[in-house]
C-alpha cells in the first residue's frame, strides 16, 4: 500500500509540475566511457514557471550529481537517487538549470563488449537513468545533444548533425532538435558503422547505417526504405515531420526496433542477405517504426490506457505500407492471421484496448484492425483526411483517444463512434464476423475460406481441386493450405500434387513440401534434394534433417553439401554442419568441436551463443565451459537470454550430477555470475 501511494503521489505531483512548469529546450554534453560502464554528463534546460510551485523534479535514477545552478547561481537541492528535486533559485517566468552530473545505468543504456557497441532503449519512461529528463510523456522538451567519444566510432543520435570537432582522441558530435519530443524518445548509437543517404521524394535525407561487415547486405537489409518512406508520406497526407531520418542496426537489441525521434534503432537480426530476405526481413519492422515518427512521436498518447494510438497506428500503417510493396493479397493474409490470433486470444484475454494493461497484441493488432474497420466504413479518402486534420490539430502535443475520434466524427457524421468505440476499445472480445466480411472483399481470402472447407471432405473428392488449386496463380498460402491437408495422405496417392507443388517454384509452398513430408520415400529422394538449393535458410535445415533422418546411407554427402552454409545472423545452418559432423565422428570433428563451443561465449550475439549451447549440451551434456558460459549467460542485460540461461540451469539441475558440477564452477565465476548461480543452486526444485 505504501509503494502505490508512493507511486499515486509521483504521477499526481508530476501531473501537477507539467501544469505550472514547462521545460522548452535542453541542451546536453554527454561522454560515455565503455571501460567503466559509465556516463559523465552535462545540461542546461530552459523552463518556464507558470505558476507558484515548491518544488520541481527532474527525474533522475541513480545519478550523481556533481553541480547544480539556477540563473548562473549554485543553489542547494535534493537528490533522492529517483529524482533531482529543485526548490530555491527559480522565479516567475524564463529560468535556465544547469547541472553536471555521472551515473553507471542499470538499464536504458547498454555497453556490448561484443562488437564496441553503446546504444540506448528510452521506451516508456527509462531515458532518466543516463540523462536527467522527464519520464512523464506530456513533457516535450526541443533536446540537442552534444556526444564526446572515440574518433574511430561513428555516434548518432536524434536530429541533424551539425557539427564534428576533434577533442584529443576523441570528437564530438552535435546534433540538433528543431521540435520538441517526449524524454523517452532521445537516443544515441555509438559503434563503427558505415552509411548511405537517400533523399526521398520530399526530400528528406533517409540515412540508413550498417556495419562495414555487412556491407553486402546493406541492398536486401533496406529494400523498399524508399518506397515505403514516400508512401506513408502520401498516404498519411502529412508531410514527414523532422528533418532527417537514421535507422541503425545494433546488436543484442531487446526488441525489433525502436521509434526514437529521426533516429531508429533496430535489432541486428533484421540486417539480411539475399537468402535471408525470404525467411524473415525488415520490412514490417522498417515501415512500423517509421510510422511511429507521426503517431506517438510527432502526437503521444497522454497514458497508457490510449497507447493503441500509437502501436495500433503504427501496425495498420506498416501494413498498408506492405500492401503497397507486396500487394493487396499479402496485406489480407496478414490482416487474416492476426484476426484469427486475437480471436484465439479473446478465450483468455478479457483486457480491453483502451487499458493500460492491455497485452500487446491488443495495442498493437486489434488496434490496427480496429482503424481498418474505420477505414473501410467511411472510406480511404475520408479516413485520410480524418487522419491529416488529427495530425495538423495535435502536432507535438499529447492526445487521447477521445480526441481522435472526435476528428472522425467531423469528417464522417454518419459514423457512430460511440458504438465503434464500445465494440473495438472497450470489449475484449473480437468481432469476428465483421472482420471476415472485411476478410471477404479479397478474392484471395475467398478462396482460401473455400480451400479450408475442402478438409470436411475426403481426399479422392478434393483430389481436381487440389489439382486446380496448385496449378492456378493464386496467392501461396491457399496452395500450402492444399499441402497441409495432404500430410497424412499415404505418398503415392498424393506424389504427383506434391511434384506439382514444387514446380511452382514459389519458395512458401517448396518449403511447405519440405515441412509436411517427413518420411521422404526413395522414388521422392532427388526432388526432395532439391530443396537443398532454395532461397531459404529455413528450407534448407528443414530438408537437410528430414534427409539426414530417411537416408543414412548418404549422411556424408549431405555433410559435403552443407558444409559452407553459414546461414542467419544466428549461424544457424553452420552451426547444424558443425553438430551434425561432430555426431557423425568427422576427420575434423575436433575442430569443429572447438568451434562449436566458441559460439557458446560472450563474443558472439546471444542467438549465437543460445543456438550453440543447445547443440553442445546435446553432444556433451557437461562440457564444463559451456556450463561456465551458460551461467554467464544468466548476467545479460537482454532478458530473453538472461531467462533462456536461468531456466536451462533449472532444469539440469533436477538431472543427476549437475548440482555438483555447478558447484564446481563457483571458484572460477566473477561475483555477478557466481550470486546468479547461487541463487538458482539455493532454489527448491
Amino acid at each position: 500500500m505504501r509503494l502505490l501511494f508512493f507511486l499515486l503521489f509521483s504521477f499526481i505531483s508530476f501531473a501537477q509540475q507539467t501544469t505550472k512548469v514547462d521545460f522548452i529546450e535542453c541542451k546536453g554534453r554527454v561522454k560515455p566511457e565503455f571501460s567503466t560502464k559509465s556516463i559523465l554528463g552535462e545540461g542546461l534546460y530552459t523552463f518556464v514557471v507558470k505558476s507558484a510551485i515548491d518544488t520541481i523534479r527532474v527525474d533522475a535514477k541513480n545519478i550523481e550529481f556533481l553541480a547544480v545552478a539556477i540563473n548562473g547561481k549554485t543553489v542547494d537541492f535534493k537528490n533522492n537517487k529517483k529524482e533531482l528535486l529543485l526548490f530555491e533559485g527559480y522565479k516567475a517566468g524564463m529560468n535556465k538549470l544547469t547541472f553536471s552530473y555521472k551515473a553507471v545505468p542499470k538499464q536504458t543504456m547498454y555497453f556490448n563488449a561484443g562488437n564496441n557497441q553503446i546504444w540506448t532503449q528510452g521506451q516508456g519512461k527509462y531515458t532518466s537513468h543516463w540523462f536527467p529528463s522527464f519520464d512523464d510523456v506530456n513533457e516535450k522538451v526541443i533536446f540537442s545533444m552534444d556526444i564526446s567519444f572515440d574518433s574511430n566510432y561513428q555516434v548518432i543520435a536524434n536530429g541533424v548533425l551539425k557539427k564534428v570537432s576533434v577533442d584529443g582522441n576523441d570528437k564530438i558530435w552535435k546534433y540538433e532538435m528543431k521540435k520538441p519530443m517526449s524524454s523517452y524518445l532521445l537516443a544515441m548509437a555509438i559503434g563503427d558503422f558505415v552509411n548511405k543517404v537517400i533523399p526521398s521524394r520530399s526530400h528528406i535525407p533517409l540515412q540508413m547505417f550498417i556495419q562495414p561487415k555487412d556491407t553486402f547486405k546493406f541492398e536486401p537489409t533496406y529494400r523498399y526504405s524508399k518506397q515505403i518512406f514516400d508512401y506513408l508520406e502520401k498516404e498519411i497526407g502529412f508531410k514527414y515531420p523532422w528533418q532527417i531520418y537514421k535507422q541503425i542496426p545494433v546488436e543484442d537489441f531487446l526488441y525489433a526496433g525502436m521509434e526514437n525521434t529521426t533516429c531508429t534503432i533496430f535489432a541486428q537480426e533484421h540486417v539480411v542477405d539475399e537468402i535471408g530476405f525470404n525467411d524473415r526481413n525488415y520490412v514490417n519492422v522498417n515501415a512500423h517504426e517509421l510510422a511511429h515518427q507521426w503517431f506517438g512521436d510527432l502526437i503521444t498518447a497522454k497514458s497508457g490506457k490510449h497507447h493503441w494510438l500509437q502501436e495500433g497506428f503504427a501496425t495498420y500503417y506498416a501494413l498498408l505500407a506492405e500492401r503497397e510493396v507486396f500487394g493487396a493479397d499479402y496485406f489480407y493474409h496478414q490482416m487474416y492471421r492476426n484476426s484469427l490470433q486475437l480471436r484465439n486470444a479473446a478465450k483468455t484475454d478479457t483486457v480491453p484496448v483502451m487499458n493500460e494493461k492491455a497485452s500487446s497484441l491488443s495495442f498493437y493488432q486489434k488496434g490496427a484492425w480496429a482503424l481498418h474497420f474505420i477505414r473501410e466504413s467511411i472510406g480511404a479518402k475520408a479516413f485520410q483526411k480524418a487522419i491529416k486534420t488529427y495530425l495538423k490539430k495535435y502536432q507535438y502535443q499529447n492526445v487521447e483517444t477521445d480526441q481522435f475520434l472526435a476528428e472522425i466524427k467531423r469528417i464522417a457524421p454518419a459514423f457512430d463512434t460511440e458504438k465503434f468505440k464500445k465494440i473495438w476499445l472497450e470489449d475484449y472480445h473480437f468481432p469476428t464476423e465483421t472482420a471476415n466480411d472485411l476478410l471477404k472483399k479479397n478474392e484471395f481470402i475467398r478462396t482460401l475460406f473455400e480451400a479450408q472447407q475442402l478438409r470436411k471432405n475426403s481426399f479422392a473428392t478434393n483430389k481436381a481441386r487440389f489439382t486446380e488449386l496448385l496449378k492456378a496463380t493464386v496467392f501461396y498460402p491457399v496452395k500450402t493450405e492444399v499441402i497441409y491437408q495432404m500430410k497424412d495422405i499415404p505418398f503415392e496417392d498424393k506424389k504427383e500434387l506434391l511434384q506439382l507443388a514444387l514446380q511452382t517454384n514459389d519458395i512458401e509452398v517448396r518449403q511447405a513440401v519440405a515441412e509436411f513430408t517427413t518420411d521422404v520415400p526413395q522414388n521422392f529422394k532427388s526432388d526432395y534434394e532439391g530443396l537443398l538449393d532454395d532461397k531459404s535458410y529455413d528450407t534448407k535445415e528443414i530438408a537437410f534433417m528430414n534427409l539426414w533422418k530417411n537416408f543414412p546411407n548418404d549422411r556424408n554427402t549431405y555433410l559435403s553439401k552443407i558444409q559452407k552454409w553459414i546461414g542467419s545472423n544466428d549461424k544457424s545452418l553452420r552451426i547444424l554442419f558443425l553438430t551434425f559432423s561432430i555426431q557423425n565422428e568427422s576427420a575434423q570433428a575436433s575442430d569443429y568441436y572447438k568451434e562449436l563451443v566458441n559460439y557458446t561465449s560472450p563474443k558472439y550475439e546471444t542467438s549465437v551463443r543460445q543456438n550453440g549451447i543447445i547443440n553442445l549440451l546435446a553432444i556433451n551434456p557437461k562440457e564444463e565451459l559451456v556450463l561456465k558460459n551458460l551461467v554467464n549467460a544468466t548476467t545479460h542485460y537482454k532478458w530473453q537470454f538472461s531467462k533462456f540461461g536461468r531456466d536451462k540451469i533449472r532444469e539440469l539441475l533436477v538431472q543427476e550430477n549437475y548440482r555438483s558440477l555447478f558447484e564446481l564452477l563457483l571458484p572460477q565465476l566473477n561475483d555477478t555470475e557466481k550470486t546468479n548461480l547461487q541463487k538458482l543452486l539455493a532454489e527448491k526444485l
